[in-house]
Order: structure tokens, then sequence, then C-alpha cells
């Protein structure tokens, strides 16, 4: 199996695509490759079919003019637990302090009806994470990743060859080139992000 994004990011559609199969109402998810790499604390930060179908129920929600969350998308209300219900999650009984019913959970029927799309996904998602392991005692992730906010990651300055510069998160740079409008040239990162080991 290729471990490339492009080919995650077609095993995120095909596992989005299952779920509109059962809910016809949801939209067709725009980016697939928005969902790899950095995510919202919130909705979770782990990628998986869980946290897919997490992310459908917001799809639903959209799609009907539900507000399903507040405070800056954080709080999930009793609305999104309700869809959250229609798309087989369950929840604790009492709502989280700030996060509200974002912590779901597949129940039984979702788990035996989504299986084999699951562990599809779950088999590209281990080949991807292998092929994009790094040393994390030495790569600079930033205050957000260090204290469990998304924040978006750390944005760093990458240029082109005719000196133009943007600033962009070192893992949406590298899911695909970003290229100058000006000279059609891929833009770099101008210096790697690493820190020095502690000693």
């Amino acid at each position: 199996m290729s471990t490339t994004p492009p080919v995650l990011a077609a095993e995120l559609a095909h596992a989005w695509a299952d779920i509109q199969r059962h809910h016809p109402e949801l939209p067709d998810l725009a980016a697939p490759e928005s969902l790899i790499g950095e995510s919202s604390s919130a909705c979770g930060s782990e990628l998986s079919f869980e946290r897919l179908l997490h992310e459908a129920v917001h799809g639903i929600a959209a799609a009907r003019g539900v507000r399903d969350t507040s405070r800056a998308g954080r709080y999930h209300n009793r609305r999104f637990l309700a869809i959250a219900e229609e798309l087989g999650l369950d929840h604790a009984d009492d709502p989280h302090p700030s996060s509200g019913f974002s912590l779901v959970t597949m129940n039984a029927e979702a788990r035996r009806r989504y299986r084999p799309t699951a562990e599809r996904l779950q088999r590209a998602l281990k080949a991807h994470l292998a092929a994009t392991a790094t040393d994390t005692k030495r790569s600079f992730r930033g205050p957000a990743a260090r204290h469990g906010s998304s924040g978006g990651g750390v944005r760093v300055k990458a240029v082109c060859e005719c000196g133009r510069n943007v600033r962009v998160v070192p893992s949406v740079l590298a899911q695909a080139p970003i290229v100058c409008g000006a000279c059609k040239k891929p833009f770099q990162i101008a210096e790697p992000l690493t820190v020095a080991a502690s000693t």
C-alpha cells in the first residue's frame, strides 16, 4: 500500500462516502487532506474512523442549519448529541465542562456496520504514520502542540526562487507542493525547524 498523503486522502474520502451511503444528507468532504496532520482539540486529535463520524455529525448539522457548538466551536451541545446518536455514537450522561458532548464513541451497531471501512482506513493511517514518523525529541512542534491546543501548528517561513515568501504549517506543505504564482517554483521551508537536544 502506498503511504503518500494523496493515498491517505483517498482513503478518507472512501470512508466518508461510506458514511454518506447510510446518511445521504451528509455533504461531500471538500478537502480530505485537511483532516491529516494537526487537528482541533475539541473534536479529537487522533485521526480515526470514529473521529470521521464525529466530523460527519458537524457536516449534517451544517446541512440542516443546526448550530451544534458554541464557545468558538469547543462546546458540543445537545443538538450535536442528537445527531451523534443518529450516526451511531454513544456519549457520557453528563457533558464535559469545557467541551460538552464532544467525547463520543461508536456503539456496537456502528462498529459492525463500518468494520470493513474502519479497518481499511486504520491500515492506511498506520502506513502513513510509519512513513512520516520523525524523531520527536529533536522536532520543534511549538507551544500549541506542547499544551494540547490545536492552534493550527507553528507557521514557518517558506520561500520560492524569486524571493517571495509565505507562512505555512510544515505538515500542510508536506502534503503537496505550494507553487508560487510568479515564478511557478515550489515554496520551500527556509530553515529546518529543529531545536538542540537537551543535555
